[in-house]
């Protein structure tokens, strides 16, 4: 078959392909997963020390006294806690990781609440300026068909912190998965581990779903002409609007999602296109541009269309959202991404934008997908609700970017760290649980573990940072002390030694071994730690991109940043729903905090702290 026929070939509108299985390395990354350090179970006495230091800051004296009590009576000798500490300990020697699996359930699969907003976070790419669709087509892939064949190889570089190794695991989850919705709990189904991996990836285009193959039948990635072809192909085959936003079933409650679902697979011929779009490398959509609006609230525009898509009058149902990855791009040059967060954290996300920095797409076949079923205007009205609740804020920060505080000797991340404290405390005149993401990767199979921002001298140096009765010297030394705290406990995350995982483990293991709670993870302070009013992340990159993420309770805060050099970017969101939340408002008074604590420190000579 000549090279024009099998073009058409590819173009065929019905019938999945049957891909041949790409070549692999056996073994190459199985034997660097086995060479990282297993996750360890924290000492006991050490975890329940560090909680209460965690604690005082955030509840009264009497509320910690009385925490006290219950951590004295878990930690004594033969008691609950130990009995649960060993059988930590053993399921450490027989699994590959205590963590992973409860932690994949019950931050993930368990979690009802829909992806959208709750769980998926989004990312804002610079806008582009397409002057034609071609240029819309063939701009923002390019460079990821390369970054394909090294995933299929299993040989992607292995990246290194502090000149450790760290678990490469999660960038194998990302390409070719799915998260499939189940009444209880859902699963993740991932089609690149198989013989045959997919060689397709999925184009969503006014609603509508399209099969387009990225490789021809030697195993050679398509051209840049040929992804073009097939793609304005797909646009001109797609123009209709009227169509039904199928997609938008998946921003529904995650129960309603799993009726929906099989509901849909019912019919044979919408089976087959659900597991085409399951199967498939991503899924690119390629959606209708937004009203204009300035200039000034135009990265925020953006970062709500990555996080929900704008509603159903919009392009919420030109998604999938429990594809694993979904890179968007709009007519307006809008562009960006969402991605389902069960497998995988931020970081291996941005190094594959960094890898991409411009186009790549593939070969047309539409997936027919109808749904037969009166929940329609329900599932309709739903993202609305959603669409309507989130409050979103992108703010670049230019007065200066990590440079300054390496300058002064103080970790970018600690700094920015200590000015969301500053803010929030100016805000409402109290300090709260906060939440930062620190990675487990130089385990094998590591996720996440918890940075408690919020210390007891971070609480001090905001108290003192507005009292004139306090020196600019004492201020500085104040500032750099609870920089350095936070740097340490930075430090005792990543190495597996933080609190959160551990008393998690320690709870879960209860309800394993069919015991009753114990009373510290039912007091009070507990729910008070764990209510993270700052839920932030530094998701560094080199591309000029910020990550955003809606708030993990209520009456918080999504903070996400990437420090550039000179400058630095923010994702701030909030509920509408909440009176207190604002997130303009929180972006005001972090961009004073920054420029006050650089005024600090410029002020005053660097202390021998």
């Amino acid at each position: 078959m000549d090279r024009k026929q099998e073009q058409t070939e590819k173009a065929r509108p019905y019938g999945l392909l049957k891909p041949t299985a790409l070549g692999k390395i056996p073994g190459r990354v199985l034997l660097h997963q086995e060479a990282l350090p297993s996750l360890p179970v924290p000492p006991l006495q050490q975890t329940l020390d560090r909680y209460l230091q965690a604690l005082q800051p955030i509840i009264s004296e009497e509320e910690w006294n009385h925490t006290q009590e219950l951590v004295n009576e878990f930690r004594r000798p033969g008691g609950v806690g130990e009995r649960l500490q060993k059988g930590l300990e053993r399921r450490a020697k027989k699994t590959e990781n205590w963590l992973s699996d409860w932690w994949l359930k019950t931050a993930y699969l368990e979690y009802r609440l829909p992806v959208v907003v709750h769980s998926s976070p989004g990312v804002v790419l610079p806008k582009q300026d397409f002057l034609d669709r071609q240029g819309l087509f063939t701009a923002v892939f390019h460079p990821l068909l390369p970054y394909l064949a090294m995933f299929c190889s299993e040989t992607l570089p292995v990246e290194y912190m502090g000149g450790k190794p760290l678990c490469m695991n999660q960038y194998y989850q990302i390409l070719s998965s799915c998260r499939i919705p189940g009444p209880k709990r859902d699963s993740i189904v991932n089609y690149a581990k198989g013989k045959k991996q997919s060689r397709h990836i999925t184009v969503v285009h006014n609603f509508q779903f399209f099969e387009l193959d990225v490789y021809n039948s030697d195993g050679s990635p398509l051209t840049t002409d040929q992804l073009f072809i097939q793609l304005e192909k797909i646009w001109n085959t797609s123009l209709q609007t009227n169509k039904e936003p199928i997609g938008i079933l998946t921003t529904n409650h995650r129960n309603s999602w799993a009726k929906a679902y099989n509901n849909l697979l019912k019919d044979k011929t919408n089976k087959e296109s659900v597991r085409a779009i399951e199967k498939s490398i991503f899924t690119v959509c390629l959606d209708a541009p937004m009203p204009r609006v300035s200039e000034d609230i135009y990265k925020s525009r953006v970062a709500a269309q990555m996080l929900h898509g704008g509603g159903s009058r919009w392009n919420s149902g030109n998604r999938w959202f429990d594809k694993t990855l979904q890179f968007i791009i709009a007519e307006d040059g809008s562009c960006g991404l969402v991605y389902e967060h069960a497998p995988s954290e931020g970081p291996p996300i941005v190094t594959l934008l960094d890898h991409i920095v411009e186009y790549t797409l593939v070969k047309a076949k539409s997936i027919p997908l109808c749904y037969k079923n009166k929940q329609r205007n329900i599932s309709a009205s739903f993202p609305c609700r959603m669409v309507q609740d989130l409050d979103v804020k992108v703010m670049v920060f230019h007065q200066f970017g990590k440079n300054f505080p390496k300058s002064e000797k103080i970790s970018p991340d600690a700094f920015i760290q200590q000015a969301l404290q500053l803010a929030y405390y100016r805000m409402y005149g109290h300090a709260c649980a906060t939440y930062e993401s620190a990675s487990l990767r130089m385990f094998r199979l590591g996720r996440t573990d918890t940075i408690r921002s919020t210390s007891v001298d971070s609480l001090k140096f905001v108290q003192a940072m507005d009292k004139p009765d306090k020196s600019d010297q004492e201020k500085a030394d104040l500032l750099r002390r609870a920089t350095q705290a936070h740097r340490e406990y930075a430090d005792m995350a990543i190495r597996g030694n933080a609190i959160d995982r551990h008393l998690l483990g320690l709870k879960l293991q209860a309800i394993e071994d069919l015991v009753s709670i114990p009373e510290l993870f039912m007091d009070t302070a507990y729910a008070v730690a764990m209510h993270f009013n700052l839920s932030t992340s530094q998701v560094p990159a080199k591309t000029d991109c910020v990550m955003c993420f809606g708030p993990v309770v209520p009456d918080g805060y999504g903070v996400c940043y990437n420090p550039m050099a000179e400058h630095i970017n923010f994702a701030i969101s909030a509920f509408n729903s909440c009176a207190e939340t604002n997130a303009a408002r929180m972006a005001h008074y972090l961009e004073k905090a920054l420029l006050d604590m650089r005024m600090l420190l410029q002020s005053t000579p660097k202390s021998k702290l």
